[in-house]
């Protein structure tokens, strides 16, 4: 081989190998930034959902530790808002109240006898030991609490409020007392004629259970025979809320740590959140304010002058859009959120959308 050629031929390797020893370098290179790439991905929060996915009213965010949800806080009212990784609602928690709206598998509820509608949801209503408060997530016992309540599938504040509905099925405890099944309304007025006097009012929730009830004033108060199985509107709702959520419950309409005994009593000196201020007489706005669960109050009967004289709890929508809810009422003769007496909606201008004054989230 001549001198040329072997000179040739010792640049080409040299060649070759400063390109392998570049490629080698690279690849070096890359590995180490790899590993500094996923160690920054390892140890940042998570990411929070697109802008506008949130509502426009957001006051702060807050990613918390270790559980993959991003707390928004939101105002009017104030509240936290739960967020997963998709940016999608888990959880709703009003300040003020113990009432939390979590997400969870959805039910149809349905009572063909008094209506055609029906209401679908996801939101499963609870009550959290205390009410909440801002940064309430970075507690211990809200972890433990919250764990455990969306994992939860026994029967939640709407569930057991349709267990007093038209046809529901008795359901007793161990000792034998009735605590669930189609409920009335109260006994037979005898002095009554037509529409709302027809029943009898003044029907609590004892009266259904046919147990005496001692409350926190150290009263007790006996069952009407006459009434068991039966419960007024502030009856139901505290049935629900008070007897079988464990929500306190007070003896009469005084101010105080439980649920008073009428409509008027917990609209106006009751515990909870206020959600829409009362308005006189127009009808209260706006309904889109309100969560599953939330107490209704209403202005309907012109006996009772300016008080509150009807309660009831907010379902959702229903599968026409519009909001309704459900209350024990005279005409049907217990709880409903059928068209009986009324459509049970709270849009527009009918019996109850014009009726509706205030309604509070506990």
């Amino acid at each position: 081989m001549s001198s040329n050629r072997r000179r040739s031929a010792r640049r080409s390797k040299r060649g070759q190998l400063a390109a392998l020893a570049v490629v080698v370098v690279l690849a070096v290179v890359a590995v180490i930034l790899d590993g500094k790439l996923r160690e920054f991905a390892d140890d940042r929060e998570p990411a929070e959902p697109a802008a506008n996915s949130r509502p426009q009213n957001i006051v702060a965010v807050t990613p918390a530790e270790g559980t993959g949800y991003v707390y928004d806080r939101v105002a009017g009212p104030d509240r936290t808002v739960t967020r997963d990784s998709t940016g999608d609602i888990v959880a709703t928690f009003t300040d003020g109240s113990r009432t939390a709206v979590l997400r969870g598998p959805v039910r149809k509820f349905a009572e063909p006898r008094t209506t055609t509608a029906t209401v679908s949801t996801d939101s499963w209503v609870r009550l959290m030991p205390q009410p909440w408060k801002a940064d309430t997530e970075t507690t211990p016992w809200f972890r433990t609490w919250f764990t455990a309540a969306l994992a939860d599938t026994s029967p939640d504040v709407l569930a057991v409020a349709l267990e007093y509905g038209d046809g529901a099925p008795v359901r007793k405890d161990k000792a034998g007392v009735q605590f669930a099944g189609d409920a009335g309304f109260g006994p037979i007025n005898p002095e009554g004629s037509s529409g709302n006097d027809l029943r009898l009012e003044q029907t609590d929730f004892f009266d259904y259970l046919g147990l005496s009830w001692t409350f926190p004033d150290k009263k007790q108060v006996a069952p009407d025979p006459a009434r068991h199985a039966m419960f007024d509107c502030s009856g139901f709702v505290r049935m629900v809320y008070g007897y079988r959520m464990g929500y306190p419950l007070l003896r009469s309409d005084v101010k105080g740590a439980g649920l008073p005994r009428t409509a008027d009593g917990m609209a106006t000196v009751g515990p909870g959140t206020r959600i829409i201020e009362r308005t006189d007489p127009a009808q209260a706005a706006p309904v889109d304010l309100l969560l599953p669960g939330d107490l209704l109050f209403f202005e309907i009967d012109a006996r009772t002058g300016a008080r509150l004289d009807h309660t009831g709890i907010y379902l959702g929508l229903d599968d026409t859009g519009h909001p309704r809810f459900i209350s024990s009422r005279e005409e049907a003769n217990g709880p409903t959120f059928g068209d009986l007496g009324g459509t049970s909606r709270i849009d527009g201008s009918g019996f109850y959308g014009a009726g509706l004054r205030t309604a509070k989230r506990l």
